[in-house]
């Protein structure tokens, strides 16, 4: 362990959430260790601001609550704090031990249980100050602050891991994800985040272990997904997902297709999807995981919807409505993606086929719906990745948009018979229309 002064470091007060000072000094105050703990000391150091200040003691869940009258108690897998000051939440965990770890009262609840892989199921284990810093995950995490002295605790040479820019694990590489899969993420999320490269031991056993990752609870993988791909490094993210063979573990659908075509229209699609993304979050625009998950499966709907008309004869919207069913259904088994945001990717998908049917009144009918922007912005992406016929119809939308009400009839009258509907054929059994459910737009 190394003390690093308060005049040997740039990390001042004023920087601190002042309700985090607040948890560390009323803790001090009642006689316990407070320190400001991982990612907020290492954002600190790297001249960032912390999304979040954690802080980590050698209190008991139920101690802290008795400390403070705004705090309630969460988690299973480890029990925590949670401090409320307003809208902020400080987040107080007490010190963790090593697994083997038995309490003095026996409880048997508060004794760590492991799965058959290795992986922490529950890990109520409380320890010291040593033990917690050696259960972090990455070396930059292992830095606490102390209230007391204002020096950085420093447990695994984070600090000189911050010089380097470099991400690595405390510990053997394949105990630790075994322990939580999750960490072979949270190594690539914090590499793209801080312009850091993952240590070459710590990236080595990713490839052969990411099939570990489908133990992990379909909610928490979406929770742990949209961090990905939502927080404005989407692209780089997805990139490096590919090379270390995650992706094919988690969307298994479109890496088959990238497979057969690296750099084809699918692989077009979903990496301009997330660049407009990244440049959305930049920009501080709304953005939604509909709209990356529907890119991600476009394609792979589009070729079960040819399959099925193949197979069964079915007529196209019978074709793509079951697509879409069948492949939503498989993804919800590994993501669990809310039903908010699968019937917002369904009604982005059923809009592409209706985009095209543009005579009448239809144009008009199809801008008054609620989700036609994000439709349109789907189109757009759609058409970069695919030219061709496309490239077109994204561009007599873009006009008919901005046009008044006379412009857009001359538009309309100029597709002549382009844009009409097929003649309506008598209806039989296999010709039933498909219908869509609610929608949500890309911002």
């Amino acid at each position: 362990m190394q003390v690093i002064g308060r005049d040997q470091h740039s990390i001042s007060r004023k920087d601190i959430s002042p309700s985090a000072l607040k948890v560390l000094y009323r803790l001090k105050d009642a006689g316990f260790e407070a320190y400001l703990v991982g990612g907020c000391i290492r954002d600190l150091l790297l001249g960032l601001k912390p999304k979040d200040f954690d802080v980590v003691t050698n209190a008991r869940p139920d101690e802290v609550k008795q400390v403070f009258r705004n705090c309630r108690l969460i988690g299973r897998r480890f029990r925590l704090a949670h401090v409320v000051f307003g809208r902020e939440v400080i987040e107080v965990a007490t010190f963790r031990g090593h697994h083997s770890g038995v309490e003095d009262d026996d409880d048997a609840s508060k004794i760590a249980s492991l799965s058959d892989h290795g992986q922490i199921l529950r890990d109520n284990v409380y320890g010291t100050i040593e033990e917690d810093a050696e259960r972090r995950d990455f070396t930059v995490n292992a830095l606490y602050y102390s209230i007391k002295d204002f020096a950085i605790y420093d447990f695994a040479n984070g600090v000189q891991s911050i010089a380097a820019r470099r991400i690595e694990l405390i510990g053997d590489p394949e105990t630790r994800y075994r322990e939580d899969p999750v960490r072979m993420l949270r190594a690539i999320r914090f590499a793209t985040k801080l312009n850091m490269q993952i240590a070459p031991e710590s990236a080595a056993d990713i490839p052969q272990l990411a099939v570990l990752l489908k133990n992990i609870p379909a909610p928490r993988l979406f929770d742990e997904l949209v961090k990905m791909w939502l927080a404005g490094k989407g692209f780089d993210n997805f990139m490096l997902m590919r090379e270390l063979n995650i992706l094919k573990q988690l969307v298994p659908q479109l890496e088959k297709l990238l497979k057969q075509e690296p750099e084809g229209k699918a692989f077009q699609l979903i990496t301009r999807a997330l660049q407009d993304t990244d440049q959305r979050v930049a920009s501080d625009k709304p953005v939604t995981p509909a709209f990356i998950f529907a890119a991600m499966l476009w394609y792979p709907v589009e070729v079960r919807a040819q399959t099925l008309l193949i197979e069964s004869g079915l007529n196209e919207n019978d074709a793509f409505g079951i697509a879409m069913t069948e492949i939503l259904d498989d993804i919800q088994r590994t993501i669990a993606i809310p039903k908010r945001f699968s019937l917002a990717m369904r009604d982005i998908w059923f809009l592409q086929n209706r985009l095209s049917k543009r005579a009448g009144r239809r144009a008009f009918k199809l801008m008054e719906q609620s989700k036609f922007r994000g439709a349109y912005d789907f189109l757009v992406l759609r058409a970069a990745a695919e030219g061709g016929e496309l490239q077109e119809l994204a561009r007599w939308w873009e006009q008919f948009q901005h046009s008044d009400e006379t412009e857009r009839l001359a538009l309309i009258q100029q597709l002549g018979k382009a844009g009409i509907d097929n003649p309506k054929r008598r209806r039989t059994y296999k010709r039933k229309r498909n219908v869509s459910g609610n929608n949500e737009h890309h911002g």
